[in-house]
């Protein structure tokens, strides 16, 4: 199938949603934190394609499925390059880029193990300090944790 004389490398869908400038390396936790291990419909991805941006890149297309609020937000801590593309009748209908908010409640797991969020049923609650080298503060203990470090619940 061509496009604008360039070979696509993932096949189009028909209704669905395209995550797109996912880095590569990050693709299976993008998978994971959306639930698409366990997701009934069919998912298309496609891993290490060239990006003038990223280097290489990752792509995910999901049909029938739109994300919320949450979902971009998870999507955002993982790949902040990320484009969605909500796709009708193989046409682009909407686009949103990953854009993470001024404070992640609920999402993130603070990597203090002291913290009261890791010890009671309290829930997690950062302040966005950086959305290029992600880094966020907890609000209870107010300890940074990076991306490298960061893990979603």
């Amino acid at each position: 199938m061509k496009k604008e004389g360039k070979q696509l490398s993932v096949s189009a869908i028909k209704n669905g949603t395209v995550i797109d400038h996912i880095p590569a390396k990050n693709l299976f936790k993008v998978i994971s934190i959306l639930g698409l291990d366990k997701f009934d419909n069919q998912i298309t991805f496609g891993t290490n394609l060239d990006s003038k941006k990223l280097g290489k890149k990752a792509i995910i297309k999901v049909t029938e499925k739109s994300f919320i609020d949450d979902d971009l937000n998870r999507i955002a801590l993982i790949a902040p390059e990320a484009k969605l593309n909500i796709i009708k009748d193989y046409e682009v209908v909407e686009k949103y880029s990953a854009k993470l908010p001024e404070e992640i409640i609920g999402i993130a797991k603070c990597v203090n193990p002291k913290c009261i969020t890791n010890n009671e049923n309290v829930t997690t609650r950062f302040l966005v300090l950086s959305d290029n080298n992600i880094a966020l503060k907890c609000h209870y203990c107010e300890k940074i944790t990076d991306q490298e470090h960061m893990e979603i619940q």
